[in-house]
């Protein structure tokens, strides 16, 4: 393995073409550049130079790493430059992946004020309901998940995971602008047990179905879907109601449809959720941050 400085004091020696010329423009002495080149070629594992008359002379060997360590040197250079920025926060990579609702709201209004902070951290975004953003996270996959979990219901996290609270979304009811309760700031679960339902996700519509269960009735699921729109647009023409995040209500554009809470108010959790070591990545760690300031900002509104 040849080290670093080695190379650098080779280059400087072909550069100059003597010991004492490179340790001048080094600032070493030449017993010390005649020791590092001597140990670059115990670890090359031959001559790298013959003394012709007074003249220093590649050898095969020695032609062969200069050709190379120009490279090296400068390869190590741009790394550096990077890993500084790194530490600077100025440059890094960070994938998120974020439920459909998030990925609409929170995850836009961080990454806006992510541009307008640190221009150099490039956000990768992927679209996945939990739990699979979260085993993604453990893959590998991605650095950081945004997911939900709600309270009345026992879910599996991996234990490699660090949970982040955000903030909690309080769940509403879409219903036709002409439906009878449309006219309520809130309505109970439990007087639309007669309506004919659409459902979401699996997580979500595991928490409609044991919400129901808990007021004791069955909801009447008649079409299922994760897909917002389509959501809004099958309440629109009256062919069912559906239980859905506050969080689609910021970007609610059908005008056929309203959003009345819950009463009482029925929520869910939502966190980022990265791996214990990714806390310490700067690039990671400042978008957790924007994440956070826009969670509180929503929590305060």
């Amino acid at each position: 393995m040849f080290e670093s400085r080695h190379i650098k004091t080779f280059h400087e020696v072909v550069r100059t073409g003597s010991y004492t010329a490179a340790a001048r423009a080094l600032g070493y002495t030449q017993p010390a550049i005649t020791q590092q080149i001597k140990a670059l070629e115990r670890a090359v594992g031959a001559p790298l130079f013959v003394r012709v008359g007074r003249r220093m002379r590649l050898t095969e060997a020695g032609e062969t790493l200069a050709r190379h360590a120009g490279v090296i040197l400068d390869t190590m250079a741009v790394a550096h430059q990077q890993m500084r920025a790194l530490r600077g926060l100025r440059t890094g990579r960070v994938r998120v992946c974020a439920f459909p609702s998030a990925g609409a709201t929170l995850v836009p209004e961080a990454l806006a004020r992510l541009a307008a902070g640190r221009a150099g951290v490039r956000v990768e975004l992927q679209e996945s309901e939990p739990p699979d953003s979260l085993h993604r996270v453990v893959r590998g996959a991605c650095d950081i998940a945004l997911a939900f979990t709600y309270p009345g219901l026992h879910e599996e996290v991996p234990p490699e995971l660090v949970e982040i609270p955000l903030l909690e979304d309080q769940l509403t009811v879409l219903l036709p602008a002409g439906h009878a309760m449309a006219r309520r700031r809130a309505v109970k679960l439990a007087e639309l047990a007669d309506e004919r339902w659409i459902a979401g996700c699996l997580r979500c519509r595991t928490n409609f179905l044991h919400e129901c269960a808990e007021l004791g009735f069955a909801p009447d699921i008649v079409f299922t879907t994760d897909d917002n729109l389509v959501v809004q647009s099958l309440v629109a023409e009256g062919l069912g109601i559906a239980m859905m995040p506050g969080l689609v209500l910021s970007f609610l554009v059908h005008r056929k449809v309203v959003g009345r809470a819950l009463d009482p108010a029925s929520r869910r959790q939502i966190s980022a959720y990265v791996l214990r070591e990714h806390l310490e990545v700067p690039a990671t760690a400042l978008v957790l941050d924007e994440l956070r300031s826009v969670a509180a900002n929503r929590v305060g509104c």
